[in-house]
């Protein structure tokens, strides 16, 4: 088994695009979702799903597979794009019925209805805790699997948050890398609005966290921070990433109206323009 698919970073740019193209298409088709959030997450679960991860899509509860948890789930979009792209579901999937009664694609992930997904979220602030639980899983069991998480900035006003990291860094979860998706938005406005300050790194360096602080959308610093990461025993990690509301969509991008919208026919017609309609 190869463990990773390694492609080259022009190539993973190509599939974070096509993967936001599809991300609007189901929201357009669907007439519900989050748009804006699933955009700024789409050059790290692209580089994550296609280069790094160790999984086995035709084996998706394989023991051995590397864990992902989607703990901002309202931005799932991008993570079912990811998962049929990545085969899944066996040939990709061209109408997801987002957001549908029944549906096998829900408004947030979940497990044991989805392929794929770890772990149930959408009910912010439990991502990092339950990623430390799998992680402290894995130790306990001599498990060399890896834990990732990409969590919203916004998001980590939860308290419970901070219970997850103070328990990750007593643990030393070395086998634990969270993404902080640090686009400055939440859904009612700024993060500098509603808490005074977004200084991710420095609050995870205080809870004794390996922290990088990088660009979100720089496919070649998430690769080379993921492998710094990895170097560093005795402490979970923390990439903290510098992104864009919306990214890669000119009307979206860094307008929060977006947080949650559906295109119109001719913002739909934009898209497939910007980001490319074909497979």
């Amino acid at each position: 088994m190869i463990r990773r698919i390694l492609m080259k970073t022009e190539e993973l740019k190509k599939i974070a695009q096509h993967l936001r193209f599809l991300a609007v298409d189901m929201v357009y088709k669907g007439k519900d979702g989050h748009p804006g959030p699933a955009l700024s997450i789409a050059d790290i679960v692209a580089t994550l799903f296609f280069d790094e991860m160790n999984i086995r899509p035709e084996e998706p509860n394989w023991e051995d597979r590397d864990r992902f948890i989607l703990s901002k789930g309202h931005a799932c979009p991008i993570y079912y794009a990811a998962l049929s792209e990545r085969g899944y579901f066996g040939e990709p999937v061209e109408d997801f019925k987002l957001r549908a009664l029944g549906s096998t694609f829900q408004g947030h992930p979940v497990m044991n209805k989805t392929k794929g997904v770890d772990m149930t979220s959408g009910s912010l602030g439990n991502g990092i805790a339950i990623a430390s639980g799998m992680a402290i899983a894995g130790k306990y069991r001599k498990k060399d699997y890896t834990v990732y998480a990409i969590v919203g900035d916004g998001e980590l006003q939860e308290g419970v948050c901070w219970e997850g990291i103070n328990a990750a860094a007593g643990h030393k979860l070395d086998n634990l890398i969270v993404f902080l998706d640090k686009n400055g938005w939440q859904s009612g406005g700024t993060v500098e609005e509603t808490i005074g300050s977004n200084n991710l790194k420095e609050r995870f360096e205080a809870f004794q966290w390996d922290t990088q602080e990088i660009d979100g959308h720089d496919i070649d610093a998430i690769k080379a921070a993921i492998e710094k990461a990895k170097t560093v025993k005795g402490k979970p990690h923390a990439i903290v990433c510098d992104c864009v509301k919306g990214k890669g969509l000119s009307y979206m991008e860094n307008d929060n109206s977006w947080h949650k919208g559906v295109p119109s026919d001719e913002q739909y017609k934009i898209a497939v323009e910007e980001l490319g309609g074909a497979r």
